[in-house]
């Protein structure tokens, strides 16, 4: 049996609790609990994110460690799932927004979790962004998703379950296997297990992550970069007929002026 599968059953048994009464407290029907502790089903980044906010066990510990090998007092979290995330706030109280740089992101799959790593993160001073959210700052690496020149930095802000991504959005994902992506990302109808990420430079490929693979998810709001983007050598047909229709219209809009 897989960790995360073993975990929720031990968290289950561990509070006396049925199958039913498990799956009542997640919001979810008794078969899929079934399903989840017999292996035919792996639990979604959002069924995590609830079992870590009601029973009180970091993300990292859920999907890494044997909880019935593991001393409680080790695995416990502030009772919300908002809180197993670990930010910093400024001298008035209001979050800072820590920048991770590409040097500091192998670091941060470590670090994620712990308040005093993140607290030696570089802090970013952005009033523009609305209030009451928690924002990050990515640098980001490659050119998969050009026209956004490597070395960007991205502001995403929280996304705290799977049920908030809207398909092709960007989003900056912190994942076991891949470290920190950036990526458009694709909820799939039919399996919540899994998210299709999509890149701008359709030379690569687009591939399936499974969602238990995920720790963090952030939607990107905006970027800043020293270098404007460039031109795409690589346009579809379709966007070489978009140019020369709005390259029409220009000309017939000068004629008309002329008349």
């Amino acid at each position: 049996m897989t960790i995360v599968n073993k975990n929720l059953k031990h968290l289950r048994l561990k509070h006396e609790l049925t199958q039913k009464q498990f799956a009542e407290k997640l919001g979810l029907k008794q078969s899929v609990i079934g399903a989840y502790e017999e292996e035919r089903a792996t639990p979604p980044l959002a069924v995590l994110l609830d079992v870590s906010g009601i029973y009180k066990v970091s993300m990292d510990v859920l999907t890494r460690k044997d909880l019935s090998k593991l001393p409680e007092k080790e695995w416990k979290t502030p009772s919300t799932s908002k809180e197993v995330l670990a930010i910093t706030v400024d001298s008035s109280g209001k979050e800072n927004v820590e920048l991770v740089s590409q040097k500091a992101s192998a670091g941060y799959l470590a670090g994620y979790q712990d308040p005093e790593f993140i607290a030696e993160l570089p802090k970013i001073n952005l009033p523009v962004l609305p209030k009451n959210k928690t924002y990050r700052a990515f640098e980001i690496q490659g050119d998969s998703m050009l026209p956004i020149q490597p070395g960007s930095v991205l502001f995403g802000e929280y996304v705290e379950n799977l049920d908030a991504i809207k398909n092709g959005k960007p989003y900056v994902l912190v994942t076991q296997q891949e470290g920190i992506v950036f990526k458009r990302v694709f909820r799939f109808d039919d399996d919540d297990s899994k998210l299709l990420l999509v890149s701008d430079n359709r030379q690569y490929e687009p591939y399936a992550i499974a969602t238990t693979d995920v720790f963090e998810i952030w939607s990107v709001r905006g970027y800043y970069s020293a270098k404007l983007p460039e031109g795409d050598s690589t346009t579809s047909p379709l966007t070489e007929q978009l140019a020369l229709q709005v390259l029409r219209l220009q000309e017939q809009l000068k004629g008309e002026r002329k008349r």
